[in-house]
């Protein structure tokens, strides 16, 4: 009995643990919110014609980033037509492509319903893993959340992945 209250004990102050190192990232000029499940999530800006802000878990990029964006579309555009495109476009470019398993995607939802899509490509030798969540604002918006990891630390951190999507939210 007292082990059974120990063990439960460590389980309870374990998830509390874990909830109170989440924080929730919002910034002026952001028109999203979403929450980080750790502190290891940190914000890294990337600056094209734009400044972006993207998101890298750890270390480096291998152990997890994600990349945000906004997609205007026709109003009877839908997720798979959206994960169609970024393969004809952008993926099946990347070395050794593998097309997703359910390339009809998996129904997701949180604060904003869509669709998740799956990859592996290599880079620099190493297996990685994507995922894709396109989440619907309204008929003619989506956002796509692009993540990338190496497929070794997926298992490790894809809960995390579906966490941060959930999260999402407009302001």
């Amino acid at each position: 009995m007292r082990k059974a209250l120990l063990i439960a004990t460590l389980v309870c102050l374990t998830s509390l643990t874990a909830s109170a190192q989440s924080w929730t990232f919002t910034q002026d000029g952001v028109e999203y919110v979403l929450d980080l499940p750790s502190a290891t999530w940190r914000v890294a800006s990337r600056v094209d014609v734009h400044e972006h802000v993207d998101f890298v878990n750890g270390s480096n990029e291998v152990e997890g980033y994600l990349r945000l964006t906004k997609i205007l579309v026709s109003s009877d555009t839908t997720p798979a037509n959206l994960f169609q495109s970024d393969e004809k476009w952008n993926l099946q470019h990347l070395p050794g492509y593998v097309a997703c398993s359910a390339c009809s995607g998996e129904a997701f939802s949180g604060y904003l319903s869509g669709a998740a899509f799956s990859y592996e490509y290599i880079s620099a030798g190493r297996t990685m893993a994507g995922r894709v969540y396109y989440l619907q604002r309204d008929k003619r918006t989506f956002y796509a959340l692009r993540f990338t990891i190496s497929r070794a630390k997926l298992q490790s951190i894809r809960e995390e992945m579906d966490f941060i999507a959930r999260s999402f939210r407009i302001r």
